[in-house]
């Protein structure tokens, strides 16, 4: 086992170039993982939760066992239609808008894209979102 939020490299390789696409973020690490903020607002955290260390995150994501979680902001319905649809998606204890998601085998990367991209046009000042552009970047 890794040590408590060590992120598989292979998760970390998908989920770059997604972050690094939209306007003005960075990579930082993070209290445990890595995140992805644009200014001083986080809107993409990968971990790799341990559930004797990260309990909320645990208790959230409903897993017993190591599993590597990716967190976002996403609107209030899109929220709602997530949970519904369970695994793997997972609604966060620690704020109205925090979804999260376990990353495994199974990872449909275009639709984290689309994710992602709309957690960062939450967060983003208007004249960044505006400049997103595509069906993922669609105001």
């Amino acid at each position: 086992m890794t040590a408590p939020g060590d992120v598989p490299p292979e998760f970390l390789d998908r989920l770059r170039p997604i972050c690094r696409e939209l306007p003005e973020t960075y990579e930082e690490p993070a209290w445990v993982g890595v995140r992805w903020r644009i200014r001083k607002r986080t809107f993409a955290h990968v971990l790799t939760v341990d559930p004797g260390h990260q309990t909320a995150y645990a208790r959230a994501a409903a897993t017993d066992e190591p599993a590597c979680v990716l967190t976002f902001r996403a609107p209030l319905d899109e929220v709602h239609a997530l949970v519904a649809g369970g695994h793997p998606f997972f609604k966060a204890d620690w704020g109205a808008d925090v979804m999260g998601m376990v990353l495994d085998e199974g990872v449909d990367w275009a639709e984290v894209g689309e994710l992602l991209t709309e957690s960062y046009r939450l967060l983003a000042p208007k004249r960044l979102a505006a400049q997103l552009t595509g069906a993922a970047g669609r105001p």
